[in-house]
């Protein structure tokens, strides 16, 4: 009987090597990463009734991840855009699989070949400045959570850091004298910049003196003086959202967002008439051609406006099997 090529070696590699060590990406790709191969081995297990661990580089062919790519918008209904990153990171895999399996160049291309599809780009959502300044009013800034919050809020619809940058800033990371700006370490490990408005510096400079909770030296720490969570950020965002939207009705129907502060920033920026390259360095992205859609959405809120000028024309359970690659997996 003729063995096939493993498949958990080289997917092992694929994550320690390639990406931890070569790549040196960030925690948050390769969660994303782990995620899509959980999902699939998961599929793959329950299409070839065999274990992960046990399954051959051989079976892991073209039709099978477009099988995994149908089931992933018809059975789970995930967008486009998701199921366009699911297979960015097969290819990504793919990709390192040619260099050490050239004898499976031909699988390997019929993989690779699998196009993206394309989808309507939806338009971003921001803030106008009525609504960022009620949610800047919101927070009780007589009481230690209040006071956080603001700074935290201020924070981020002016710097446009991301998530995960914001709850990752420590207290050494904000300069407020001369030229004052925070510094984060943002995706792929690199380093930036952002400057600091007198407002912001002002509300940073206060809570700064505030006596610092826990032993992590987290800027915005939780009330046990760790680092907040996800959740915790969103549970905070929404809190507020609902005390702004006494005052400012149109927060009611709208979900706030770290990302939507992000959006808020850029949209200002570009209304500001700031030159796209300069907005693509604030935000940290990777190329400028990322902030065309916030062009896109300038041009639609445009369009809209144009059109006001005349009458309208008319739970599941998650799967967890008892086998050593999806542990590995998930001790990523």
């Amino acid at each position: 009987m003729t063995h096939g090529t493993s498949l958990a070696p080289v997917l092992e590699q694929f994550f320690t090597r390639r990406l931890m060590q070569q790549r040196q990406a960030s925690p948050h790709t390769i969660s994303s990463y782990r995620d899509t191969f959980r999902q699939f081995l998961v599929f793959a297990h329950r299409r070839l009734d065999r274990e992960p661990s046990k399954l051959d580089f051989e079976q892991i062919d073209a039709p099978l991840v477009v099988a995994f790519l149908e089931e992933l918008e018809t059975k789970r209904g995930l967008s486009v855009r998701s199921r366009n990153t699911r297979l960015a990171a097969i290819h990504s895999f793919f990709r390192f699989a040619a260099f050490e399996l050239p004898t499976h160049a031909a699988q390997i291309q019929r993989v690779l070949a699998i196009p993206g599809k394309k989808h309507t780009r939806k338009q971003v959502g921001f803030l106008n400045r009525d609504e960022v300044d009620a949610l800047l009013a919101a927070p009780d800034k007589s009481i230690w959570s209040g006071r956080r919050d603001h700074a935290f809020i201020l924070t981020a619809v002016q710097t446009g850091l991301r998530l995960s940058e914001m709850t990752g800033l420590k207290r050494e990371d904000v300069l407020t004298g001369h030229g004052a700006h925070v510094r984060v370490i943002g995706k792929g490990r690199k380093q930036r910049c952002t400057p600091l408005a007198k407002p912001t510096r002002v509300v940073l400079k206060a809570w700064l003196r505030e006596p610092p909770r826990g032993t992590e030296d987290v800027l915005f720490p939780s009330a046990r003086g760790k680092r907040l969570t996800v959740d915790g950020v969103q549970y905070l965002l929404n809190k507020h959202r609902v005390t702004a939207a006494e005052t400012c009705p149109s927060l009611k129907d709208k979900r706030v967002t770290v990302h939507r502060l992000r959006h808020t920033v850029a949209m200002d920026l570009l209304q500001s008439g700031i030159d796209r390259s300069v907005i693509a360095l604030w935000l940290g992205h990777e190329s400028v051609e990322t902030t065309q859609i916030y062009v896109e959405a300038t041009l639609a809120m445009k369009e809209q406006a144009l059109a006001r000028t005349s009458p309208p024309n008319s739970a599941p359970g998650r799967y967890k099997p008892p086998d050593p690659l999806l542990g590995f997996l998930n001790s990523l």
